[in-house]
Order: structure tokens, then C-alpha cells, then sequence
């Protein structure tokens, strides 16, 4: 049951950052081929570097071509139904902040089973979920939310370290899932909601 559902964790995750990187790719008026590589690099960039830190390679994506597809799939759909979705930047938002609560679970999850000290758990969880919005950003020329003033990787820390404190009192591993990742979504969705942000540093 773990890995069945950590694996659905990850699936949707990888869906989630494929409909957010097709959109931020649409944004920009890229072409097709363009729109694809958008979603491939948002969807297992953080994942890729999580597995590089940890030297376990190849890299998930390159063990199982399914996700790949799944990428492929989500992504041409999200292309031939974009006409019924008006709203870009909302759409975009919504499935961004989505993928950065499972993404986050899931490599706090490898860090796990890794045997890693909890700190660097969430570490790689915050690496996970934040880092495919990186190399995204950063190809479209834009800075990346995580420089900018958005609360976004302190959303991955914070439920990163609410995950081990629901397991700290014995809460079900599935049901803290759970809780983390609505508790990530929710978190951004009220930061851009009320403009929350971190203190800014200017110089001169």
C-alpha cells in the first residue's frame, strides 16, 4: 500500500506539472515542440536533481518510459483543449501549486526510504517540488517564483516538517499524505490570495 501509494502520488504530480508547464509554455507562444520540452523539464527537473543528489541513477524517468508517456499524453491533450480554458494564469497557478504539494511528499518520501535524517528529507522534498518550476522559468526568460516574493519554497518546508510531525503522533502515513498536500495547496492558494510574502532586501 505504501509504494502503490506513493507511486499515485507521483503520477499525479507528474500530470499536475505537465498541465502547468504546457500552460506556461502556451503563455509564451512557443511551438508544439517547444510546448512539449516546457512540460517535460517541469514535470522530472526536480526529480532528476533529487535523484542526482542522491546517486540514484539512471534517473527515475529514464527507469520507467511510462512516465514519459504520461507526460507526452497530458501535455497534447492540455494543447488541443486549451480553447475551453480561458483563464492561463489561473489554470496555471491552480495546477503548479497542486504539483508542488505531491512533489514535495514524494522526495520527502525517497529521503525516507533512504534512510536520511528528517532536516534533509524535507530538503529534497522542497528540491523536488520546486525545481522543475526552476529550469521551466528559467528557459521562458522569466525569474523563478522561488527568487520572487511568492511564499513557494517555504510552502514546501513548511509541509514537508508538518509531514514528520503527524507521524511523530502516530497519524497514518496515508492520512498525513493526505493532509500535507492539501495543506501546500491551500497555503499558496491563500499567499496569493491575501499577497502574503517574505521580507524583501534592497540595496542602497
Amino acid at each position: 500500500m505504501e509504494i502503490t501509494t506513493t507511486y499515485a502520488i507521483e503520477i499525479l504530480g507528474t500530470i499536475s506539472f505537465a498541465i502547468s508547464g504546457t500552460f506556461a509554455a502556451m503563455q509564451k507562444r512557443l511551438d508544439p515542440f517547444g510546448v512539449l520540452i516546457i512540460a517535460f523539464v517541469t514535470s522530472i527537473g526536480g526529480g532528476t536533481v533529487r535523484d542526482l543528489l542522491l546517486g540514484d541513477t539512471p534517473v527515475a524517468w529514464m527507469r520507467d518510459v511510462n512516465y514519459c508517456l504520461l507526460i507526452l499524453v497530458t501535455s497534447l491533450l492540455t494543447i488541443f483543449f486549451k480553447s475551453q480554458i480561458k483563464k492561463f494564469k489561473i489554470t496555471l497557478f491552480l495546477f503548479d501549486s497542486l504539483g508542488l504539494g505531491l512533489f514535495t511528499l514524494v522526495g520527502v518520501q525517497k529521503g525516507i526510504v533512504f534512510g536520511l535524517d528528517p532536516g534533509i528529507c524535507v530538503a529534497l522534498g522542497t528540491i523536488t517540488g520546486c525545481f522543475g518550476g526552476v529550469i521551466r522559468d528559467t528557459l521562458l526568460n522569466t525569474i523563478p517564483l522561488i527568487f520572487r516574493k511568492e511564499i513557494y519554497a517555504t510552502a514546501c518546508i513548511l509541509g514537508g516538517i508538518l509531514y514528520f510531525v503527524l507521524l511523530y503522533f502516530n497519524l497514518k502515513a496515508d492520512v498525513a499524505k493526505v493532509i500535507v498536500i492539501a495543506f501546500i495547496f491551500t497555503l499558496r492558494i491563500i499567499v496569493v490570495r491575501y499577497k502574503l510574502a517574505l521580507p524583501k532586501f534592497g540595496y542602497g
